[in-house]
């Protein structure tokens, strides 16, 4: 995926990498990690806070400001891109500032989409049943676990 990102936006000077809460941010501090090993393209990793299962009823914010990522290259990052709930709220804040272009990345897609939001960079495409619970593991047990 760090590749992806990198032979898409070779030309850029700095792009942002927006990870949700939990293994989205840890996910895009890994992808800064290696698009800065493979390239000369500046990152900045931001985190975005949101309630998961109620993005409507609660804040959602940004621990960077709006000058940051304005006129950028803004990539949202999740570990499981399922209905899309989670990213179409993340993506609003962003929304507020001209921006160059939004990208979403997911380690899983499970292509379960019940609003607009689709990956660009996936790192796996998975066929499962909507009964099915996709759980990843980012640390010491790392993996993906169909439950």
């Amino acid at each position: 995926m760090a590749w992806q990102i990198y032979e898409t936006h070779y030309k850029e000077p700095s792009i942002v990498l927006a990870g949700i809460n939990g293994n989205g941010f840890v996910l895009a501090n890994r992808l800064t990690k290696l698009i800065e090993s493979i390239s000369t393209v500046s990152t900045l990793v931001a985190e975005v806070t949101i309630d998961k299962k109620e993005p409507f009823n609660s804040p959602i914010s940004l621990d960077i400001k709006e000058e940051d990522f304005s006129n950028k290259v803004v990539i949202l990052v999740d570990d499981v891109l399922n209905s899309g709930k989670t990213m179409i709220y993340g993506i609003k804040h962003f929304l507020k500032v001209p921006v160059k272009m939004i990208q979403v990345t997911a380690l899983i897609d499970r292509k379960h989409h019940r609003f607009p939001i689709y990956t660009d960079y996936a790192g796996l495409i998975l066929s499962t049943s909507l009964k099915d619970h996709v759980a990843v593991e980012l640390g010491d047990n790392e993996g993906v676990f169909i439950q």
